[in-house]
């Protein structure tokens, strides 16, 4: 069905892709992986009619097609859904599908045609949780992530790409996108599947291409390649385990109590007990609206506990939390964890200004080189560096207060494998020097590799905690409320 040659193009005289051949088949799931800046991006968006390539052919159905505008990829059946959703949140769902192109009866919008068209995408689906009249602003990221689907279907798109499409999920609405990409595969659309996400890379590809430095590095069937292989290729080095191991209870003992919390409430906790120690990493589980953000924030002091207990320190602000020696490395780097257009050197000392610190700036160098920064440009605004890298800028805003504890709520979301496995040794050495660590995680290899126990949230409340290495089973019966014999 589609069939790219040779593909190439540069931005300012940089090189960014260079002979990049891709095909897809009716049917085929095809994934696309690499570390971040490997090009993906770029080349799906020549692929949609956002760039034009500077070199090479694109085929659709052995026709060789040239897209000079989006519109133009849209109509010839390409669709892309992007990591970023771009749905208007006040608008129906059948709004925001046909938005641009509503049908038309005697000079009005025909709003009866509009649903029952959104309704029968929806069925086709099997998705029955909304109708067509419902305001996107109430749907959770999962069903709105099915109306960007609808959307495509309505365009009559028969090669869909999707940009990360689990980043913002919850673990048990993974399974509704699975139920999705099984639903396309069967109406004979190709996909092309972006992710950093390796277990979903094998749950559901037929192939891999794997870029790295804009250029093709191979192409290989699913079935024949395994996760250590494909990270290899992937970034050019075998980086051995996913996670570094745990702390030697012997050699390095956990330290003293950071934060106790005892009782401890507000409007969206209840009764929390919890224990943050020196050189220990605390997994944080649970299902989506479970309370784990919630949490991170109300030991921050951004939505701080109104009853109970929590020592040393009760922070009632994020400014009393950061004098306490509390960081907090938000699920979102863009919207709360970095000025964008303020250069890297700014955002490193962001923490330690609001902190009242005037030092810190001759060691910023030093600093963005352990976070392994790369290149280490004080001077780059953040906007333009990868998710990996913006996330490594996060972590040295926090490690100039050399925080007593430090709170991270999904820490590798969206970054590359590389990127990833920096930020675990990193988590690890600041254990090892004292710092107490607490991990939310979506994804349960990660919080199972990394955490020297596990506690559980469902509904607001601790469900049980799990000491280290427990199963995933063990993990979900308690977020859903089982009991763990």
């Amino acid at each position: 069905m589609l069939t790219m040659t040779g593909i190439g193009k540069s931005f300012l005289g940089v090189r960014v892709l260079g002979g990049v051949d891709l095909t897809a088949s009716a049917g085929e799931v095809h994934a696309v992986v690499g570390e971040n800046g490997a090009g993906k991006s770029t080349l799906m968006k020549i692929l949609a009619g956002v760039h034009a390539p500077d070199e090479g052919t694109i085929e659709i159905d052995g026709r060789r097609v040239s897209f000079g505008h989006p519109l133009e990829a849209q109509r010839a059946g390409v669709a892309i859904i992007y990591q970023e959703f771009n749905l208007l949140p006040e608008r129906s769902v059948a709004e925001n599908v046909f938005l641009g192109r509503e049908p038309v009866r005697r000079g009005l919008v025909d709003r009866a045609a509009m649903d029952a068209a959104t309704a029968k995408l929806l069925s086709e689906l099997g998705e029955d949780s909304f109708g067509p009249r419902e305001p996107v602003k109430r749907l959770s990221v999962a069903q709105q992530q099915v109306v960007e689907i609808v959307k495509a279907l309505s365009l009559e798109a028969r090669i869909v790409v999707m940009d990360e499409p689990t980043a913002a999920l919850a673990e048990h609405e993974v399974e509704l996108l699975y139920r999705l990409v099984r639903r396309l595969q069967q109406r004979g659309i190709a996909l092309l599947y972006i992710s950093h996400r390796l277990r979903e890379v094998f749950d559901l590809a037929d192939r891999v291409t794997v870029l790295k430095d804009g250029a093709l590095v191979a192409t290989v069937q699913t079935a024949e390649v395994t996760s250590d292989a494909l990270v290899r290729l992937m970034v050019g080095r075998d980086l051995g385990t996913y996670f570094p191991p745990r702390a030697d209870p012997v050699a390095d003992p956990v330290g003293e109590t950071r934060l106790r919390v005892s009782g401890a409430g507000n409007d969206r906790l209840h009764d929390i007990d919890l224990e943050l120690r020196a050189g220990e990493i605390v997994g944080v589980a649970g299902l989506q609206g479970s309370g784990r953000s919630e949490l991170a924030k109300a030991l921050f002091g951004a939505e701080p506990f109104t009853r109970g207990e929590m020592t040393p320190v009760r922070p009632r602000s994020v400014r009393e939390g950061v004098a306490a020696g509390i960081g907090l490395v938000t699920e979102d780097r863009k919207a709360e964890g970095l000025a964008l257009r303020q250069s890297v050197r700014d955002n490193a000392l962001l923490a330690a200004r609001a902190g009242g610190h005037r030092g810190g700036r001759d060691g910023i160098r030093e600093l963005l080189e352990r976070v392994r920064l790369r290149p280490p440009r004080q001077e780059q605004e953040v906007r333009f560096l990868s998710g990996g890298n913006q996330q490594k800028v996060v972590l040295a805003k926090w490690m100039t207060l050399a925080p007593k504890v430090l709170l991270f709520d999904e820490p590798t979301r969206g970054v590359d494998v590389g990127a990833k496995a920096a930020i675990h040794d990193l988590m690890r050495e600041l254990a090892r020097e004292g710092t107490a660590i607490m991990m939310i995680s979506s994804e349960l290899p990660e919080l199972i590799g990394m955490s020297d126990r596990i506690v559980v949230l469902r509904e607001g409340r601790v469900a049980g905690t799990l000491p280290a290495g427990p199963s995933e089973e063990a993990i979900m019966r308690l977020a859903a409320g089982e009991v763990v014999a």
